[in-house]
């Protein structure tokens, strides 16, 4: 069965009414089957025109959750984003961006999303409706493990949320991996800080693709706080304590651990 509904009110509906298989760009749902075609009832939600855009809000930015990368590269939005907005330019090749949609990375919940890092900079919350309510959680509780989410079965993500107070400073991100494109990243780094009068007033720091989820560093952005910007005080030691780095077929904890250290003071040098 496939249902392409227009409006979010009947998609709610249909998604209510047994164990459907949400669909969107599509970009990684269909790499995941191992048939020629998806099995079981498909939701489509690429015709529902009101889940696609970004719109700055008194309250912050709003990006739907059908919103695609090439859509985010192009839009027009404060130097916080910068940082996500480069992550877009690393999401596979210029086809996959068209088509492939910031929340579904995050259904995704690849450990090596490369959009997690950045929004986890940007304090971002994830908007989850069904037919009976909305809520919303932040990114870090929203990925509770690899390939796992906060999603009930009949809730699917309707938008990001930015809040105002996280839309200060600059962002930056950086990839390490074994080729420079189309790639699966070793590790990943994400910043952003805002700087007032030479000293750091804000600082938000996040390293993904070594653990099973993309994490903060919150004890290395308390020391960069009330001082002028200074990658020395990301030190190998505090990153792999933060992020408890993991072996896989791409590189073992102690090559990761060194890695992501090294990559986070680059992403923070660009604001010395």
């Amino acid at each position: 069965m496939y249902k392409r509904p227009n409006s979010l009110e009947d998609a709610l509906d249909i998604l209510a009414s047994g164990d459907w298989m949400i669909a969107a760009g599509c970009t990684d749902l269909f790499p995941a089957t191992q048939h020629k075609s998806l099995r079981g009832p498909v939701l489509d939600l690429s015709a529902i025109e009101s889940l696609r855009g970004i719109a700055v809000t008194a309250n912050g930015v709003h990006i739907g959750a059908t919103t695609t990368w090439a859509d985010l590269t192009r839009a027009e939005l404060p130097p916080c984003f910068d940082g996500l907005k480069l992550a877009a330019r690393e999401v596979g090749a210029t086809q996959i961006q068209n088509r492939g949609t910031l929340a579904g990375n995050l259904c995704n919940a690849s450990p090596a999303a490369d959009g997690v890092p950045p929004l986890l900079t940007l304090n971002a919350e994830v908007e989850i409706s069904t037919a009976r309510a909305t809520r919303r959680v932040p990114v870090s509780a929203f990925l509770t493990g690899p390939r796992q989410t906060a999603l009930a079965s009949d809730e699917m993500v309707t938008a990001i949320h930015v809040p105002q107070s996280a839309l200060s400073g600059q962002g930056h991100f950086l990839k390490l991996g074994a080729r420079k494109y189309l790639v699966i990243s070793i590790a990943m780094t994400s910043a952003r800080i805002t700087v007032e009068d030479g000293c750091v007033t804000q600082a938000a720091l996040a390293v993904g693709s070594c653990g099973p989820v993309a994490v903060r560093l919150p004890e290395i952005e308390a020391l960069m706080i009330g001082q002028p910007v200074d990658p020395r005080v990301i030190t190998d030691e505090a990153v792999a304590q933060a992020i408890a780095p993991i072996d896989d077929i791409r590189a073992d904890a102690a090559y990761r651990a060194k890695g992501a250290a090294e990559l986070l003071r680059r992403t923070v040098e660009v604001f010395a």
